[in-house]
């Protein structure tokens, strides 16, 4: 049996008829930049995240690199974050001029711990804003964040690329802070044909900025306000987008239902003890855009599944203190220790909605095999 990490055949042949006469209606009216499409994905977007605005942009990257700007983030100013994310969550505050401040994470949910953010916000000066990020597709603990940004007048930006839908204290992603970043890779539970994000807020003037900042800083043609880029979401993405949102709900619920199994499985056969699946409290609603486990001999089981056809990934090998190009920042290997346990150990298995139940059941039964070969158990 061939289990692929992930797949998106079998969701573009459900919707195949339908994108395509969207895509079609786009380039017959041969407008692809800011259109129709836009302006409707971005109140439905707000509509589904519960904020009042919501402002498109070229990428996930390019969403949170435009969100540090509007909130007046710049050279001199230091950002805290995670160093267990994916690159564009540090690489974005480097990109504006400012410093990424990293803490550890929890080692349950993969987030910022905030104890630990409490006790370096103590230390640290010039802070400007904290960039919570919401790994895998559950949501940070951010009410404790939130009343230590309050507490040192510092806004808050939340990383949500895989969490659209997660919800926390019965509020979505992308509501939680000043500003919410999404991406819409193809990879996501929301997913284009290409590269796409948006930022969510509920602050009127915030969202003119984002987009004044996204058209070169302009509000009118060729007069410049600030100094801006060029990150503009196009039609075609949109009007993908725009089809995809209307089952968004139904691919995530098969999402936490092949986790719920995935959790039985593992549970039934035994492997507790040396496979741990994520948790999710009650409080908080998980999408599962990765379903991450951590594995005792984490890259040895990998290999061997990957032999038995079962794609596998490792989010995310080297964590963002330890990267050749932040050596400037002067972190050294374990001084984030959950971190860099996290990126021994953790291993990404297939949880896409199209998953069957015979597959999940053979990824569950290939892992058996493997801890009870050569008296691993």
């Amino acid at each position: 049996m061939k289990v692929p990490l992930l797949s998106l055949t079998g969701q573009y042949r459900q919707l195949r008829r339908e994108v395509l006469r969207e895509v079609q209606k786009v380039c017959d009216s041969q407008r692809y930049i800011l259109g129709s499409n836009v302006e409707a994905l971005e109140k439905e977007i707000a509509r589904y995240c519960g904020t009042r605005y919501a402002v498109g942009v070229a990428s996930g990257s390019d969403a949170i690199r435009l969100a540090l700007m509007a909130a007046g983030v710049g050279p001199g100013h230091r950002v805290v974050t995670t160093p267990y994310s994916f690159f564009a969550t540090a690489g974005s505050i480097a990109l504006v001029g400012a410093v990424p401040v990293f803490v550890d994470i929890e080692p349950e949910s993969y987030n910022m711990d905030p104890e630990r953010l409490e006790s370096l916000l103590r230390k640290k000066k010039r802070i400007k804003a904290l960039l919570p990020v919401h790994l895998f597709g559950q949501c940070a603990e951010m009410r404790p964040v939130k009343k230590l940004a309050r507490s040192h007048n510092l806004a808050v930006i939340e990383d949500a690329a895989q969490a659209i839908g997660a919800e926390y204290s019965g509020r979505r992603a992308g509501s939680l802070g000043d500003m919410g970043c999404f991406s819409f890779y193809p990879s996501k539970n929301l997913g284009c044909f290409g590269d796409a994000g948006i930022v969510t807020t509920d602050n009127r003037r915030t969202a003119e900025r984002l987009k004044m900042l996204r058209v070169h800083g302009s509000r009118s043609q060729y007069l410049h306000t600030v100094v801006g880029t060029n990150s503009r979401l196009d039609e075609i993405q949109a009007a993908v987008l725009r089809v995809k949102i209307k089952y968004l709900e139904g691919w995530t619920e098969k999402r936490i239902k092949n986790a719920e199994r995935y959790n039985e499985l593992f549970s039934q056969a035994g492997l507790l003890g040396f496979v741990t699946p994520p948790t999710v409290p009650s409080s908080k609603r998980s999408v599962f855009n990765q379903y991450v486990v951590r594995a005792r001999q984490r890259d040895r089981l990998r290999q061997y599944l990957q032999k038995n056809g079962i794609g596998t990934a490792v989010y995310y090998p080297v964590p963002l203190h330890l990267q050749k190009c932040f050596r400037s920042l002067g972190y050294r290997r374990g001084d984030f220790p959950v971190s860099e346990k996290a990126a021994r150990q953790a291993l990404a298995l297939p949880v896409y909605p199209e998953l069957k139940k015979s597959e999940l059941n053979y990824v569950v039964a290939t892992i058996k095999r493997f801890y009870t070969r050569a008296g691993r158990r």
